[in-house]
């Protein structure tokens, strides 16, 4: 077509095609700038709806801190620094585009301190983006208010971070990061700055909506924490963590004869909480006796029988104050005269172990108590002990304990134990002892122990070495626990029916210098 000779009338068609072109582009690009004018508008007015939104969620929390200071105080406070960090971030935000409106005539100076009046703008004019590129960039690098701005989001978006982290809301950490992400971006191999890539040469609408989406965004990240930060408080107010199994009994003592009754129940245990009022057996109780969620209880006991321990729990909640009584029954029993000893496996104490003991006092409490032996003696715990008889040369030793009651008088007693050897430990193969059947294979392959059994400890014998005894042939020493070489030849011309023997037997015992007496042999039927 470019080859052939156009006529006049060609030309002139071919010149109004293109007339027809440029103006349909022209009207499209008017229409696409209307409509981010009007993304502009709708991103306005959803930050001053989730603004209202988050200064309901901080009333709320007003409220709770008003009414428990101690457990929703911090929450609130960093509720209110929050808030407010993200409206000084929109500020900065909106301040921005006013100026921008008022540089490209849209706004008057007058207009800088009044919500902006979208009536004004003519979304179709703000089409170049020469006025925010003069004030962003400057040659290849950023203005002072280009810098300043970028600065402004990250740190904006390290302070949400922060309290996203501290109330453990990582959803919101990632949506946070997605949406003030400012690192530099690579397409098509090219990497480009982060201002430049999202404002650069774009019309001067798009770049507003940018702003406005920003602030959007602030708002909403800003709703999230917070409510992250209630609901976090109520789901761990009614976690099962926090809750605790009471036994409540009928009553506090029983006869041998009955039987024990009660219930076990759920109750919740708050640290934070703070009662306004607590009374026992009609008592108030002092200020100083209420702390961490508790009531302190400290009454005279009285005299030896039943008694009963009931009062009343005042709380505020909301506007109303609620009220819980309780009623708690229990006997004061009389002073003890005497000691509680006993030997946890049996009446008898053995050198090499660990021998555990049991020791109390009835009424009196284990710091009050004081236990003494001629032997090495350890506490594990309240009321617990260890006695080591391994160096004691005796053949009784004895346990003694004193205390002292509440009116200051001391009281002691004792206890005599037995000390014994461990028992002679019976020789084992594959677990087995004594009088065994088991074919070659398993001979040659099991291991030789020693067990203890009927000894209620806990303790490992380690079996050193062993002769093998095969009819007609010599005796041969084994080191460890297995056969050797030699013995699995020995045991190859043993027949069927013959039996072989598993003597003198040396162990030790795990951990201790104690030596052990003579270990039993085995005696093995060829299967």
């Amino acid at each position: 077509m470019a080859g052939n000779k156009l006529s006049p009338r060609q030309k002139m068609i071919n010149l109004m095609y293109l007339v027809f072109i440029a103006m349909l582009a022209l009207t499209m690009s008017k229409k696409v700038l209307t409509s981010f004018g009007r993304v502009f508008e709708d991103l306005k007015v959803q930050v001053q709806l989730t603004n209202k939104k988050n200064a309901d969620q901080l009333a709320v929390l007003g409220q709770k801190a008003q009414e428990q200071a101690k457990k929703y105080g911090q929450m609130y406070q960093d509720a209110q620094a929050l808030n407010q960090a993200t409206l000084d971030f929109e500020k900065y935000m909106d301040n921005f585009e006013k100026e921008l409106l008022i540089k490209s005539k849209q706004l008057t100076p007058a207009d800088k301190n009044k919500p902006i009046d979208f009536s004004k703008i003519d979304y179709e004019t703000l089409d170049k983006g020469f006025v925010l590129d003069d004030i962003f960039f400057k040659g290849e690098g950023y203005t002072k208010k280009g810098q300043e701005f970028l600065d402004k989001i990250n740190n904006f978006r390290k302070t949400l971070i922060d309290y996203a982290k501290k109330y453990n809301n990582t959803e919101a950490i990632k949506r946070i990061e997605r949406r003030f992400d400012t690192k530099d971006k690579k397409v098509k191999g090219s990497v480009y700055k982060w201002l430049y890539y999202n404002f650069e040469d774009f019309p001067l609408i798009a770049s507003l909506t940018n702003m406005a989406r920003l602030e959007a965004n602030a708002a909403e990240s800003t709703n999230e924490i917070l409510s992250s930060m209630l609901q976090g408080k109520l789901i761990s107010d009614v976690s099962m963590k926090n809750y605790q199994a009471l036994v409540l009994l009928d009553k506090s003592a029983f006869f041998p004869t009955e039987h024990v009754t009660g219930k076990v129940v759920l109750g919740r245990y708050d640290q934070s909480l703070q009662f306004e009022k607590a009374k026992i057996n009609d008592q108030e109780v002092p200020e100083d006796k209420m702390q961490n969620g508790q009531v302190l209880i400290d009454i005279p006991a009285g005299n030896p029988g039943d008694k009963t321990l009931s009062g009343m729990l005042e709380f505020k909640e909301g506007d109303s104050i609620v009220q819980l009584p309780f009623e708690y029954k229990y006997s004061v029993i009389p002073m003890p005269n005497s000691a509680v000893i006993s030997a946890d496996k049996m009446n008898v104490v053995y050198k090499g172990v660990k021998n555990p003991l049991s020791i109390s006092v009835p009424g009196i409490p284990d710091n009050k108590v004081k236990v003494s032996a001629p032997a090495q003696l350890r506490k594990v715990k309240s009321g617990k002990y260890e006695l080591d008889v391994s160096n004691y040369r005796g053949r009784t030793i004895d346990i003694n304990v004193s205390w002292v009651l509440p009116n200051g008088q001391r009281k002691s007693d004792k206890k005599t134990f037995r000390v014994k050897n461990i028992p002679r430990p019976v020789g084992t193969i594959l677990g087995s002892d004594g009088y065994v059947k088991l074919p070659k294979r398993n001979i040659q392959i099991g291991t030789i122990g020693a067990a203890l059994p009927d000894f209620d400890f806990d303790v490992k014998v380690i079996v050193t070495s062993f002769d093998f005894k095969a009819p007609g042939q010599p005796t041969i020493r084994v080191n460890g626990t297995r056969l050797n070489q030699r013995a699995i030849n020995a045991l190859r011309k043993v027949k069927r029916g013959q039996t072989v023997q598993i003597i003198n037997i040396k162990a030790r015992l795990a951990g201790s210098s104690i030596k052990l007496q003579k270990v039993t042999p085995i005696i093995i039927e060829i299967q």
